[in-house]
């Protein structure tokens, strides 16, 4: 919890106690569902939660933003967002109920009010949003095809509305199609060895109606 702390020291203490609590909460429903590897589990707050805000260094969410955060597995980037920028809506999305079974768990516990989850695929969600977020689930032309008419026309935000993308490792020929994409190297924010290859990737999308 203090390495929330070190890079985000501004929370209030509501904030706090929520961030508190994921350790023992996520530890507790991954002895019965595995959402989360043992190894990283230990790591919970360097590997998952810090690394979901990393999106908060690149983007901070104005108020009354909508994101969708696609096959978000144990709740990451969408749980630890939503608790940064509760004047936000976040809509999480995996194609395993088990894994939401346990987010909707941990959220009830902190009194996380500003999710909902639900048990899809992502084509299949007909609403449009300022922003899509996800850690990494495929390659981004495979994403993008996914996200395709989900990206809402008004801008509320200093980022253009579309994909914010947490991954890492050299992207040069995943991203070399798009022209208005943008790299930002979490390693110019978070001095932990674990950032030094990751990224958030920033790709504008226009919207289609």
């Amino acid at each position: 919890m203090e390495l929330i702390l070190k890079y985000f020291p501004n929370l209030t203490e509501n904030q706090i106690q929520q961030f508190s609590a994921l350790k023992a909460l996520y530890m507790d429903w991954n002895s019965k569902i595995n959402v989360i590897s043992r190894k990283d589990i230990e790591e919970l707050y360097l590997r998952h939660v810090l690394h979901s805000l990393g999106i908060a260094k690149v983007m901070q969410f104005s108020n009354g933003s909508s994101i969708l955060d696609v096959g978000t597995g144990g709740g990451f980037p969408g749980v630890p967002l939503a608790i940064l920028f509760p004047e936000c809506q976040f809509h999480l999305v995996d194609s395993i109920n088990k894994k939401l079974k346990v987010i909707n768990a941990v959220a009830e516990a902190i009194e996380l009010t500003n999710i909902k989850t639900t048990h899809s695929r992502v084509e299949a969600i007909d609403e449009k949003f300022d922003f899509i977020v996800s850690r990494a689930v495929t390659s981004m032309p495979e994403f993008t095809t996914w996200v395709k008419g989900k990206i809402a026309k008004t801008q509320r935000n200093e980022l253009k509305n579309g994909i914010l993308y947490l991954k890492g490792g050299d992207l040069t020929e995943e991203l070399k199609q798009y022209k208005s994409v943008k790299a930002y190297l979490l390693s110019d924010y978070f001095e932990e060895s674990f950032f030094e290859t990751k990224k958030v990737i920033h790709l504008p999308l226009k919207f289609k109606s």
